[in-house]
């Protein structure tokens, strides 16, 4: 298989790239912990089997400190124990947001309110919000065969800031 357009050697899809890389940049800067953030990514990118996305948030949130182990259990979250309370409330509320397909109700009542016990309002607009982007760039890079295994930790930011 191959890439079907590279965003980044596209004008368009480079343009596209860094306002998206923007957002994520704002949410960076809220109270959201950077941990968490590298996680929700993550999971998000398992569950919709986006290759570039995987490969790019494991070897950043490897390069930002996090664990082989912690990295290889999140597709198995509910089944491990080393995410915190707050960090699987998090990983809740992605796997349901992610899921909107798969679950007649959305997201439950009992998982926000599992969220909300851990979070601000602040925090989880922030949170909402990477889970949306996350997964409208995992579904760019699929529908564009972006293909993983060959990212860099700092690749995006340095992209970014040409």
């Amino acid at each position: 298989m191959e890439t079907r357009i590279d965003l980044m050697q596209n004008a368009f899809g480079a343009k596209l790239a860094k306002r998206l890389y923007a957002v994520h940049a704002l949410i960076q800067q809220t109270a959201l912990p950077h941990p968490t953030q590298n996680l929700v990514m993550l999971r998000a990118s398992q569950i919709n089997g986006c290759g570039h996305c995987i490969d790019l948030h494991t070897k950043e949130a490897a390069a930002a400190g996090e664990t082989a182990t912690r990295l290889n259990l999140v597709a198995g979250w509910r089944h491990s124990t080393v995410f915190t309370e707050e960090e699987q409330a998090a990983l809740a509320l992605t796997d349901e947001a992610t899921r909107l397909a798969d679950a007649s109700e959305g997201v439950s009542d009992e998982t926000w309110a599992r969220a909300a016990k851990y979070y601000t309002e602040d925090e989880l607009i922030a949170l909402v919000t990477l889970i949306a982007m996350i997964n409208a760039t995992n579904r760019m890079a699929v529908t564009l065969n972006q293909l993983g295994g060959s990212y860099e930790p700092g690749l995006m930011a340095a992209f970014v800031e040409n």
